[in-house]
């Protein structure tokens, strides 16, 4: 089976998401469309000048705005939330509410009424169709544009038919996830002791993003229980039970992704990496186990032996807990880095809370279900894997656009981090190395990007000059250069940033 193309990554610029949450995300109150287009149309001059903070889009009082609305609106699932405060504000919103069926033509009632349906669809295909025919798209290329505002589809080129998506699949099980358990739900990983204090056991919740600075702090208060009760040597064992099924993705041993199961630290990376390709452990979980026992020592509790597999003893109790990022941090991190680990785990989370066996075919009926319940078109639609790096995951054009117009709709504030979390063009993630120059691009395109042996995608959203959020997916098969595809599928999403007349 082919191996993915590796896609260049870089940290995330938390001042820079801010900036385009406001500007290319988020439409602003009191703004009229004149002043709205003259900030879009001048971000990306903004955030070239420099007003950007290196850390992260992971959080905003934005977000967390519209966190505490979801929250309230009891659509969180789960367990391990933040407690949503009493009152608090209402989110900005990011576009007036999606009401139109997302498989469906032209919403008359809510269209824009500074265009006809018909002369909106004529700009737009004179803009894309000559684009759609590169020949660096390779042998089948689709397209569908929406605007988030009205729900209205702007251009289709093959909308309704199936494609293998890439990392743009990312898209819908970050979605599947998000409504399935809200943005605050949290991955426990806890420690659990025998009714004796005579055995230990390490209990991985999923989470893929623990590291040895939360493995010390579960050892330390792992340490200090025992020692209440006079124990200072145990026996360690460790349960990665929640996930069920293969550990090893179909494309085999591969420096893009560890083998998935519910204990790991670090993503399995052997080297000091924090996204992209790298060394990886073949065994993330006892590696885990191995790397807290000496925890354990250190902290003056000596293990007696190696540890091993096991279930936590009959009446045990919870002695520590080590609480992951919420999830829309993670859900962020999965869609700016393209991180195949996180990926996986929000698919098989979301198998979690469905009752589904926490595995591939777990997660792939758990993700369509969800996706089912928001009206979504899923026609030929196929979630092989969480991450898109199977090629038997199938989406259209149609579902990632209506995707994102999902979640710009202000009904739905537990799927903004799908948008905040996308790469912005020229500046961070999979896009950081794209839309250099002066692209018009650069700055005010967000999109996750797909890239596998011969496919070539790119879904987001971009604001266009007369201050409408547009979604937009393109997918390509057939390519035979990444970089000539690629450049492609920028000069479409640029067309949109660029206006249609």
């Amino acid at each position: 089976m082919d191996e993915p193309v590796n896609e260049p990554s870089v940290e995330p610029l938390d001042k820079l998401s801010r900036l385009t949450r406001q500007g290319s995300v988020i439409r602003l109150k009191g703004l009229n469309d004149l002043q709205f287009t003259a900030i879009a149309a001048g971000l990306g001059l903004v955030l070239a000048a420099g007003v950007v903070l290196a850390a992260g889009p992971w959080d905003s009082g934005q977000r967390t705005a519209e966190r505490d609305r979801a929250a309230a609106r009891s659509r969180t699932g789960g367990v391990h939330h933040e407690a949503a405060a009493p009152t608090g504000p209402e989110p900005a919103p990011s576009a007036p509410a999606v009401l139109a069926p997302l498989s469906s033509g032209v919403d008359k009632a809510a269209a824009d009424t500074r265009d006809t349906p018909d002369v909106s669809a004529a700009a737009f295909s004179a803009a894309l169709r000559p684009l759609l025919k590169a020949s660096a798209l390779g042998t089948v290329r689709t397209a569908v544009v929406i605007d988030t505002s009205t729900g209205r589809r702007l251009y289709g080129q093959g909308a309704d038919t199936p494609m293998t998506p890439a990392s743009t699949v990312k898209i819908a099980t970050a979605v599947a996830a998000l409504s399935a358990l809200g943005p605050d739900h949290r991955i426990a990983t806890t420690v659990r002791v025998s009714p004796d204090s005579r055995s230990v056991t390490l209990v991985g919740g999923g989470d893929p993003t623990l590291d040895k600075a939360a493995l010390r702090t579960l050892a330390g208060d792992t340490a200090r229980a025992l020692k209440e009760r006079g124990v200072k040597k145990v026996r360690l064992t460790y349960d990665a039970s929640r996930y069920s099924g293969p550990v090893r993705h179909p494309i085999g041993p591969n420096e893009n992704i560890a083998p998935v199961t519910a204990l790991m630290t670090d993503e399995g990376r052997l080297d000091t990496s924090v996204s992209g390709p790298a060394p990886r452990s073949g065994d993330p979980a006892g590696d885990t186990a191995r790397t807290f026992g000496e925890l354990l020592d250190d902290a003056g509790i000596t293990t007696r032996s190696r540890p091993e597999a096991g279930r936590p003893a009959a009446k045990s109790r919870q002695v520590a807990e080590h609480l992951s990022a919420p999830l829309s941090g993670l859900v962020e991190r999965a869609l700016t880095n393209s991180d195949n680990d996180i990926a996986e785990a929000l698919a098989r989370q979301t198998a979690l809370a469905a009752g589904e066996p926490a595995d591939f075919n777990g997660g792939r009926r758990a993700v369509t279900a969800q996706l089912k319940k928001l009206g979504l078109p899923l026609k030929g639609a196929n979630f092989a894997d969480g991450s898109g790096l199977n090629r038997k995951d199938k989406v259209t054009a149609g579902l990632l656009a209506g995707l994102l117009t999902r979640a710009a709709d202000p009904d739905h504030p537990e799927l903004r981090p799908v948008l905040t979390g996308l790469p912005v063009a020229g500046f961070t993630g999979t896009l950081s190395g794209r839309y250099t120059g002066k692209s018009a691009g650069t700055g005010l395109v967000r999109a996750k990007t797909g890239t596998l042996t011969g496919v070539n995608t790119l879904a987001g959203t971009v604001v266009d000059k007369r201050g409408r959020l547009l979604a937009f997916a393109f997918l390509a098969s057939g390519t035979t250069s990444p970089s000539e595809a690629q450049s492609s599928l920028d000069a479409l999403a640029t067309a949109l940033a660029s206006g249609t007349r």
